[in-house]
């Protein structure tokens, strides 16, 4: 593990060698004053439709989420055979925004185009997730079954009880990263909390946008009084009742943008020049656009990406390993350890578009906010987990007294395994989070993909998200790897801990 872990540290030292950091602010003290005025004096009455923002934000949230875990619960079914395996990777390695500007073509920039942008993705990876709490789950009930007994059978009397608890605990947590992928499609024009969220920032009213993300954090801390399995049958039926169902979905529509706006530009460029949207092959015109593509886009895109990834991923373990000692009752009272826990609450839940744009007054544009944004977020995540695992520790009675020995020769040695195992998994999603700080400028294949977007280039769009997904189908395949050769546990579930 340690040698691991310095192949990873030495690899992040010559990513920053060749990543562009810079800072370039003069004096961004005027406008961090007024952020910090902003925080301090909230204003919640300044943001018109502030409440049906917050309404179609849970409900894009929850309706998604039943969807995923209707259709993730279908495919982790069938997880073992390589085809579904490489169908969910494929889906979930697309981010919410992504998937979001694919279905708008056909459906419209409307309710239903958020729910399914959260749907789709989210159930490939309730699959894999799904289908590993299974494979952990003790085999000697469902061997007991006479042969021939149907699978749906035996997963829900002999499986299902006893994977419960580990399946509603992961849930849980990815219900609440449902509530920030709704609020952050409002980045995109979707009437959810983003959507106000970003205008706020981007127009520096910033006692609005204080006034939003503290309704945003009160709304993830209140989880636990509404969201529990048992009512959220109430708060579901209300989310269908107040969704709007309207859609501007053609199957006019839904042919033209598979057979005609996705094709290659060579194959459709004459017939839109001279209106008859007819198709021209040409092999020598689509290696040139292919090329141009690959060369000027795709490739800086993972150069950019993987580097930034990198580093990110580093700092975020570098943060972890600091932030989890107040948040564990190991080390620290529980006067220390309140505030430490809801600092990672809001660590986590704040959106990474947020927490850049903060970085981008401070620094300029760099790739430095976006390593920031990408390192804080993740910590806080895998923080709260580290410090759960920690807790769950029992120490003998002669471990020792002071925290700093107990940290280095008690707690992080045992605990190690596990950090490793949560920071590899979040591998794969820093990669899809980069995606969102590629609308702030930083040059990922996010940037590109949204530069392609504006300029309705959907050939270009399709491709580069494909090249994302199999970029990111490759970092999930080498994270599961180096999982599997350190003999370290992928087990998940405690996301929701407490």
């Amino acid at each position: 593990m340690r040698r691991v872990s310095l192949y990873f540290v030495l690899a992040a030292f010559a990513c920053l060698a060749l990543a562009d950091i810079s800072v370039s602010t003069l004096d961004p003290w005027q406008e961090l004053g007024r952020m910090a005025q902003g925080l301090v004096f909230p204003d919640f009455f300044e943001t018109p439709g502030i409440l049906a923002a917050l309404g179609n934000t849970v409900s894009f949230a929850l309706i998604g989420m039943l969807g995923a875990v209707l259709f993730g619960t279908f495919l982790s079914l069938f997880y073992t055979y390589a085809p579904v395996r490489w169908f969910c990777a494929l889906i979930r390695s697309v981010h919410e925004l992504f998937w979001a500007f694919l279905i708008m073509p056909v459906l419209g920039l409307n309710h239903v185009c958020g729910i399914l942008a959260i749907a789709v993705p989210y159930a490939g990876i309730l699959a894999k997730v799904y289908s590993e709490i299974r494979q952990e789950a003790d085999p000697v009930p469902a061997e007991a079954l006479p042969m021939g007994t149907d699978r749906v059978c035996a997963l829900l009397f002999t499986t299902l009880p006893m994977i419960y608890p580990g399946i509603r605990h992961y849930t849980a947590y990815r219900f609440e990263c449902a509530l920030r992928s709704a609020a952050i499609l409002g980045f995109i024009g979707l009437p959810t909390l983003g959507y106000h969220l970003e205008t706020a920032f981007r127009e520096g009213m910033y006692a609005e946008a204080a006034a939003l993300l503290y309704l945003f954090y009160l709304m993830i801390l209140s989880l636990k009084f509404w969201a529990r399995a048992k009512r959220i049958v109430f708060p579901l039926a209300a989310a269908f009742w107040f969704t709007v169902w309207d859609t501007a979905f053609s199957l006019d529509n839904l042919v033209r943008f598979f057979t005609y706006d996705i094709l290659p530009w060579p194959v459709r460029a004459a017939g839109v020049y001279d209106g008859s949207m007819t198709l021209a092959f040409s092999l020598p015109e689509l290696v040139a656009w292919g090329r141009e593509i690959l060369f000027f886009q795709a490739f800086p895109g993972i150069w950019n990406t993987a580097i930034l990834t990198q580093i990110a991923l580093v700092l975020t373990a570098l943060l972890t390993l600091v932030l989890m000692v107040p948040a564990s009752r190991q080390f620290a009272s529980s006067v220390i350890r309140g505030p430490a826990r809801l600092m990672l609450v809001v660590m986590r839940t704040t959106p990474e578009y947020i927490l850049a744009y903060v970085g981008l007054q401070l620094w300029g544009p760099s790739m430095l906010p976006a390593i920031f944004a990408l390192a804080v977020h993740n910590a806080g995540i895998i923080a709260h987990l580290t410090a759960g695992q920690a807790d769950r520790l029992s120490l003998s009675f002669d471990a020792p007294r002071r925290w700093v020995n107990r940290y280095f020769y008690e707690v992080l040695p045992r605990c190690y395994g596990q950090f490793l195992a949560f920071l590899f998994y979040r591998w794969e999603v820093l990669v899809r989070e980069s995606a969102i700080l590629g609308i702030l400028g930083v040059a990922t294949l996010g940037y590109y993909i949204d530069s392609a977007i504006a300029k309705d280039h959907l050939d270009t769009a399709l491709v580069l998200i494909l090249v994302t997904a199999v970029f990111n189908m490759g970092i999930d395949a080498l994270s599961t790897r180096i999982r599997s050769g350190l003999k370290i546990s992928a087990h998940v579930t405690g996301y929701a801990g407490d």
